[in-house]
């Protein structure tokens, strides 16, 4: 319990009340003892008007009279002259004197404290202003022991008093912390561990009800993040599904490709110069299409296999996705441009970087012959002391809006009309195998350019 919410609560209403209390303690005290003296000034006033009303007083009335006041000696001063009124022997002398016309706050709450911290039975002397004007001063001496008895008494009622207040007060928190705060947020975790035994059942997403502002936000929070988890899942469990049937849809055109490479060998025999001319093409069109299909099954079983990374000649590599886009290019006016040194050797993987510059120029292709405008579309290859960059460029439409929120995330960033967005997702995952990056540089009206970063230095650990 002392661990909970409204137990510390408890506790800690508890420790502040008793705190304030005692702040106000002293104040409290000083008052008490400014009421208890001047209840002895006014009690001794009323013993001298017996003196005024008769000059002579018996010896035992006038002990009875000064027993009653509580003091041993009364000194009036009516009209400039002082007059003693009663008196008795006193068993001590004076040791102070206190004037109560002239104290201030903090002067009474000083003596206060000093009178509880001195256990001596000391005889004080008291001087204050008489009732109903009856005099100049009224003047009094008595012991200060049981004053500070008195103070003693009425401090521990105080004390006592300030402890069951806060007994009832922390109490009443407590029970309105469990029932508004404690309630409700436990309501909360329940949810929460309810969605997390199945995060898939919509059932199980919280509906916000709470009445406390700050509650209802925090579960306004909830709700969202778990219905796009929700979402997210159920997104898996589809690119799961899809996973599985893309498996088996490539495992079947594996053998159908290998087959065709049977007849690939035919082809390459024709005395045809067109067919002589396209068949090493056609031939590594297949063998592209095998890898790829391999690289599917693998991918399907969560075993994509890392780039195999060698030194390559980028010229050739961007020849071959040139040569093949011009082939679908048709009536179409695209002009493709390359600008790579001859000697720009890459440190890559042959087959994926293929893949990748391959699905941009396609990507760009296609965006322009659904426009039927003119264009270009250029391969720069440079390099820095750190990295090799590849630039691929168009002066295409550019990307939509959608296209570049996400444009590497599958299902949802297809550049074309119809496209799934697997291609630019696979294309980024590969070229971070690479420890590369593929980032959109640019994209408007006038066309779009991305820029494949490779590095040249190994991770040093």
């Amino acid at each position: 319990m002392l661990n909970s919410l409204s137990g510390r609560f408890l506790i800690l209403t508890t420790i502040f009340v008793m705190l304030a209390e005692i702040l106000i303690f002293v104040p409290s005290i000083a008052r008490f003892r400014e009421d208890y003296l001047l209840d002895h000034l006014e009690r001794a006033q009323i013993a001298s008007l017996a003196l005024l009303a008769d000059d002579m007083l018996e010896t035992e009335l006038e002990a009875e009279l000064l027993q009653n006041a509580g003091v041993f000696n009364i000194v009036l001063r009516r009209d400039e002259a002082r007059q003693l009124m009663l008196s008795s022997p006193m068993p001590r002398e004076i040791s102070e004197t206190f004037d109560l016309r002239e104290g201030t706050a903090v002067v009474l709450m000083r003596d206060a404290v000093m009178r509880l911290t001195q256990p001596q039975n000391e005889v004080i002397r008291v001087i204050g202003a008489p009732l109903r004007e009856a005099g100049l001063l009224i003047e009094v001496t008595m012991e200060a022991g049981p004053l500070r008895t008195a103070m003693i008494d009425y401090g521990l009622r105080i004390l006592l008093l300030s402890a069951v207040i806060s007994v009832i007060t922390a109490s009443l928190l407590f029970f309105a912390v469990r029932i508004f705060l404690v309630k409700p947020i436990k309501g909360v975790v329940d949810h929460m561990q309810s969605y997390a035994l199945a995060p898939e059942d919509g059932r199980r997403i919280i509906s916000p009800s709470a009445g406390i502002t700050e509650l209802r936000e925090a579960e306004d929070a909830l709700k969202s993040m778990q219905t796009e988890l929700t979402s997210a899942l159920r997104q898996k469990d589809r690119l799961a599904q899809l996973g599985s049937a893309v498996s088996k849809i490539s495992h079947d055109l594996r053998n159908i490709l290998t087959s065709a490479q049977l007849f690939t060998d035919r082809i390459e025999m024709s005395e045809d110069p067109t067919v002589a001319r396209l068949a090493p093409k056609l031939v590594n069109s297949i063998t592209r299409a095998v890898h790829l299909c391999e690289s599917t099954l693998a991918f399907g079983k969560a075993e994509e296999p890392s780039p195999t990374l060698s030194m390559v000649l980028l010229e050739t590599i961007v020849a071959d996705v040139m040569d093949g886009e011009r082939l679908a290019v048709g009536d179409h006016d695209v002009r493709f441009v390359t600008n790579i040194p001859p000697s720009m050797a890459v440190r890559a993987d042959a087959e994926q970087l293929y893949r990748v510059i391959s699905n941009l120029v396609r990507n760009a292709r296609q965006a322009i012959m659904v426009t039927g405008k003119a264009a270009e579309i250029s391969v720069t290859g440079t390099e820095t002391a750190e990295n090799w960059l590849i630039k691929v460029a168009d002066t295409g439409p550019g990307l939509p809006k959608q296209a570049q929120d996400h444009l590497f995330t599958p299902f949802q960033g297809g550049v074309s009309k119809g496209g799934s967005g697997l291609g630019m997702a696979i294309s980024e995952e590969l070229v971070r195998g690479h420890g590369g990056s593929l980032e959109l540089m640019s994209t408007s009206a006038d066309g779009t350019s991305f820029c494949i970063k490779l590095p040249k230095c190994d991770i040093v650990f």
